[in-house]
């Protein structure tokens, strides 16, 4: 019985402070891997930061936009997933070289680790930089968030051809006063050593084959688990015509002039869901046309940008 595809499953520890979260890709997961060739060892590390997204974006309840990259030093220089409060998720990576037998650390070398937060909404920008501290995508995530929100949380991730699927488990801080938060931080730790030890039981095939209803009583079948709705996930890639016409408008006319003269039209494709996006000589006329209007200068060539 396979999982149900592209879904989020949250789930609490009942009587403590320990929450956890599971998900699920598949078609978003294969719509990300049927839009560009990735070496399969490249494509288990995406997998695996894409499934990593969507568990964060989960736990921040964003509004806006979640942003993890990885930028290397090593073969593999760009590694971007972006994830929304929705849940739709997109992700793209730049690689030079053969990948085979390429562990972890030695695929992105000293690189260093970027999470953005962008609200969307007028808010302020968070972004937050490190150092890659980790041999593996959730080594990773994993030092980061206990040093920024001093946070305890463990993932456990997993990608393959057919999918990609994450487990999340996060100790939330205790209320109350001192002596009731002193009992309820001796009870969460209690409950947390015990989850996380049944959660290092999990094995990869697990991860990736089972239902997460199915997974979460495996594991956690003698304790007091609440399950709230699940939450769909979606490949969604938010690239559009009319950006591509603002990104032509920063490059410049004098820019995309010389691309007009050279090429005969302007193309641009998108990186993450390989769209393509054709602008001729008219279509850049109209992108600059207000600024030619209050100058009094028109673009003249042949043709389009490539």
């Amino acid at each position: 019985m396979k999982p149900h595809p592209d879904s989020l499953q949250r789930f609490l520890f009942e009587q403590s402070h320990v929450r956890g979260e599971l998900v699920h890709l598949d078609d978003a997961w294969r719509a990300v891997l049927e839009r560009h060739d990735y070496p399969p060892s490249l494509r288990a590390v995406m997998g695996e930061l894409m499934a990593a997204a969507v568990l964060l974006a989960a736990t921040l309840k964003l509004k806006g936009l979640l942003i993890l990259q990885i930028q290397g030093r090593g073969p593999v220089t760009l590694l971007v997933v972006e994830c929304d409060g929705e849940l739709n998720v997109r992700a793209t990576a730049k690689w030079q070289g053969e990948l085979d037998g390429i562990a972890f650390a030695q695929m992105v070398g000293d690189g260093r680790f970027v999470i953005t937060l962008d609200p969307r909404d007028g808010g302020q920008t968070y972004q937050g930089i490190v150092a890659l501290d980790g041999d593996s995508v959730a080594e990773v995530l994993q030092n980061y968030m206990l040093r920024s929100d001093q946070l305890e949380t463990r993932l456990w991730l997993a990608a393959d051809a057919q999918g990609a699927a994450g487990l999340l488990l996060q100790k939330m801080p205790g209320e109350g006063g001192y002596a009731v938060a002193e009992q309820d931080d001796e009870h969460d730790t209690d409950m947390w050593q015990r989850v996380t030890m049944l959660t290092d039981t999990l094995q990869r095939e697990e991860l990736l084959g089972l239902p997460a209803v199915e997974l979460i009583r495996r594991l956690y079948g003698e304790e007091d688990v609440r399950l709230f709705d699940t939450q769909q996930v979606a490949f969604r890639c938010s690239c559009s015509r009319d950006r591509v016409a603002r990104m032509l408008k920063m490059l410049g006319r004098d820019e995309v002039q010389s691309v007009l003269d050279e090429q005969g039209v302007a193309e641009v494709t998108c990186e993450f869901c390989n769209h393509q996006y054709r602008f001729d000589k008219v279509d850049a006329e109209q992108v600059f046309a207000s600024q030619a209007f209050a100058s009094g200068v028109a673009l003249d060539g042949s043709a389009a940008v490539h």
